[in-house]
């Protein structure tokens, strides 16, 4: 019976640790400075927003900062401080969750409009028995647009007698309007010594024998969250039975507990890719794989030594205060140096690619394997920078040396042509060295830039009324877009260097568009090439010919390019002159 009452009443470590006040909060030096001061010189917002990730303390300091502004200290005649007494009535009632004037709000299960509707009007009350009303909204980004927006006007003048706080790890999705009107704090992630310190202390005082590697394991695995911290904590305390005397908790018994593979096998895995071991590296894989290892975890680990190599490469001293042994660190720095930078940039990219085809692969061991193949044989292909290098000496090598002050030979022999150049040659120049004497010239310049659609339209939409170099008169089909003539005018001007006028006239005037007398050239061709008397005499000897097409080279490179097809179709095949 004993047993169960223990078992009933006891409280998991995340609780049972949470601060009380800004001393026991860890990590977070900026906020607790600056709200101490506020707290000292009585400059206290009337919103504050707190963001950062999940387990970090962001509602913890939430209750904290209402405990301050509502402690009266022992005697009862105490104003805000930074150092709530916590023996007050409104200390332990806010501790207890229990307070009248101090309303918790989780905004990610009350979105709607009408559950901020209902917070607005206990606004106007002034608190039962505390010095402030606290409104605490958690995961402020999920309230919806229009609750958001009943909520901006109180926010910005509210009663004396109101503070609101809120907490988020989204702080991207709170509008702006309302960021405006908070006091922000940026919660960060607690390093990992720091969360390795304090988890020793709390093991201490729960009499659990911890090992220094197991709480660095735990500490890294956290990803700087002191929730998640606890929490691992007390599930390999569970675990192995440490606060019951059965042993110390060692850091093989929280890699197995937490399903992960000794470190020193991701320096081994990874020293076999550098190497171009693709052997002994799938082996290692297996090794993993088989001790439970996750494939995708596999692959963000090795990410991981990569991007820690890199930073070894260019500052040995940057791992120093990483929470790592000394086995890993010296290892790590032995690969650092044997390394090339090219080779570290080339294996992060590689394996950052290959963390996301893992992830959405219907097999994550063989995309695993996959990338690790590919890995291994890159490795051994040279870096570009040496490829290059190379292809150059070969080059200066290929080039004969040329003889000084040698005698002209009679008859030389045939010029072998020199070799290709590795640095292209610059492009021409973009302004074009005289005006367009013609409109047909003009649309043929939009062609050569590549502006396709301008050049489509130019030929399909446009009416030209009168034209001379500098100045040009359309009238636009129904079908062009209403900055044509402007557009055209600038982009000659950027062009050709000269100021161009290009003026609309009214609709139905002007010349058939470019593209209606090309089809009307076309057609009086294909007519006067069916009248021919050869082409007659064809078609009599052979009964169901017909006439295909009909080109001419003269009327086609007046309009296009080589490589332009007077619809705007830049991959055409090039006229070829022919009749047909």
């Amino acid at each position: 019976m004993t047993g169960q009452t223990e078992t009933t009443d006891y409280r998991v470590l995340a609780r049972k640790y949470r601060p009380s006040n800004f001393a026991e909060l860890i990590g977070q030096e900026a906020l607790v400075r600056t709200l101490t001061n506020a707290m000292a010189s009585g400059r206290l917002a009337h919103a504050f927003i707190l963001t950062g990730v999940r387990g970090i303390g962001k509602t913890t300091t939430a209750r904290i900062i209402a405990r301050a502004l509502n402690c009266i200290g022992p005697d009862g005649a105490g104003g805000p401080t930074a150092e709530p007494c916590g023996v007050c009535e409104n200390c332990v009632s806010i501790a207890e969750d229990r307070h009248v004037d101090v309303l918790e709000m989780d905004a990610a299960s009350r979105t709607g409009v009408d559950d901020i509707r209902d917070l607005i009007d206990g606004v106007l009350y002034r608190p039962v028995s505390a010095r402030y009303k606290v409104y605490i909204i958690d995961e402020v980004h999920m309230l919806s647009k229009n609750a958001f927006n009943a909520l901006l006007k109180t926010l910005e003048e509210p009663p004396e007698h109101v503070k609101f706080i809120f907490a988020t790890t989204e702080i991207r999705k709170v509008p702006v309007t309302v960021l405006s009107r908070c006091q922000r704090f940026d919660l960060r992630r607690v390093e990992a010594e720091t969360l390795g310190a304090h988890l020793a202390d709390i093991a201490a005082r729960e009499n659990a024998n911890v090992s220094a590697e197991a709480l660095a394991l735990i500490a890294r695995a956290s990803d700087g969250s002191v929730r998640d911290g606890l929490s691992l904590l007390d599930q390999a305390i569970a675990h192995t039975g440490a606060d019951t005397g059965d042993g110390e908790i060692g850091e093989d018994q929280v890699r197995d507990m937490l399903g992960l593979v000794d470190r020193m096998l991701n320096f081994d895995l990874f020293d076999a890719l550098m190497k171009g071991d693709i052997g002994g590296a799938l082996s290692i894989a297996d090794d993993m794989f088989n001790a439970g290892a996750d494939p995708v975890v596999v692959l963000q680990d090795l990410l991981e030594l990569s991007h820690a190599l890199t930073r070894l490469k260019i500052v040995p001293d940057a791992g120093a205060g990483d929470a790592v042994s000394d086995v890993e660190r010296r290892r790590g720095r032995e690969m650092a140096d044997a390394l090339a930078m090219p080779a570290l940039a080339r294996a992060w990219q590689m394996l950052l690619k290959g963390v996301g085809e893992a992830r959405v692969a219907p097999s994550a061991r063989q995309a695993m394997e996959m990338i690790l193949v590919r890995l291994a044989y890159v490795a051994e292909l040279p870096a570009p920078a040496d490829l290059v290098r190379t292809l150059r000496a070969d080059e200066a090598r290929a080039e004969p040396a040329a003889a000084p002050n040698a005698a002209p030979q009679p008859n030389p022999p045939p010029a072998t042509p020199p070799p290709a150049e590795l640095e292209p040659k610059p492009p021409p120049a973009d302004v074009s060295p005289s005006l367009p004497q013609s409109f047909e010239d003009v649309v043929k310049l939009f062609a050569e830039k590549r502006e396709m659609t301008l050049y489509a339209h130019l030929m399909n939409d446009a009416h030209l009324v009168s034209y001379a170099p500098g100045r040009i008169e359309l009238a636009t089909g129904p079908d062009a877009p209403p900055d044509l003539v402007m557009r055209t005018a600038r982009l000659l001007g950027e062009w050709t260097g000269e100021s161009w006028t290009v003026d609309a006239a009214p609709a139905g005037q002007g010349a058939p568009s470019l593209r209606a007398q090309m089809d009307s050239a076309e057609a009086a061709e294909r007519e006067d090439a069916i009248n021919h008397p050869d082409v007659q005499a064809a078609l009599l000897a052979f009964p169901g010919a017909r006439v295909a097409d009909v080109r001419e080279a003269a009327r086609a490179a007046a309009f296009e390019t080589d490589t332009i097809d007077p619809d705007g179709d830049p991959d055409a095949e090039p006229a070829n002159g022919d009749h047909a």
